[in-house]
């Protein structure tokens, strides 16, 4: 195997490293709630998770960026977030081992995700991420965000390694778009929300199913 400091592994964060659901979910039915409308069922707001604002706010209200209250509704919901976003949030199930097992073979992390700085880098703090992590890259670090490679080039750039040399998970196809743009190697976590679509469409190199797939899924691609 490889020298594995010259391998850096990348994740996005809503539904790959953290489950935040539970708190974006709470965010948008208080955006129902605001209009008088009940609250939806977890199970019905879940698989847009990974969609931030646009998807929640898709599925809670049936509203599009180009609908003329859209932005106020989305700042609305960002703030509420921002109230309560670590009641229910917590890393998947696996994922401390998972972190742990890449530090004690060598291999540098960090995150790349289309939350907003102001809102991802409390959450990395809280959950306890921020001393390990190489580098986070929020939606609004880059003029561009995911399915733009733009990003994941920067956390590349920044960490001083190739796009070769790196690797993105994620559980949205913008992920996969973003990391094969980039000229990375890709895994989907099939574990996280993915919006309802089918990943096998995606053509990524890899696919986990539980957190724990994921490092054998690392040491066969760059085995190679």
């Amino acid at each position: 195997m490889h020298s594995n400091m010259s391998n850096l592994i990348l994740f996005d964060f809503d539904g790959t490293l953290a489950d935040t659901a539970p708190d974006l979910a709470t965010a948008a039915n208080k955006a129902r709630a605001r209009r008088g409308l009940a609250p939806l069922p977890y199970e019905v707001l879940r698989p847009m998770a990974s969609q931030g604002a646009r998807g929640l706010l898709k599925a809670g209200l049936d509203m599009n960026p180009d609908d003329p209250e859209y932005e106020e509704c989305r700042q609305q919901f960002l703030n509420d977030y921002e109230q309560d976003m670590t009641s229910g949030t917590t890393l998947f199930p696996g994922v401390a081992t998972l972190l742990a097992t890449l530090g004690h073979h060598g291999y540098r992390w960090g995150i790349v995700t289309n939350k907003v700085e102001y809102l991802a880098l409390p959450l990395v703090r809280h959950l306890g991420l921020a001393g390990e992590c190489a580098v986070t890259v929020g939606g609004d670090t880059t003029t561009n965000r995911k399915p733009h490679p733009a990003p994941l080039l920067y956390a590349a750039r920044k960490t001083g390694f190739a796009p070769g040399q790196c690797l993105y998970i994620g559980d949205d196809e913008r992920d996969i778009q973003a990391g094969k743009a980039a000229g990375m190697k890709t895994i989907i976590a099939a574990y996280g929300y993915c919006g309802g679509g089918n990943v096998d469409q995606w053509h990524a190199d890899a696919l986990a199913h539980t957190p724990s797939e994921v490092w054998p899924a690392i040491q066969r691609l760059f085995a190679c």
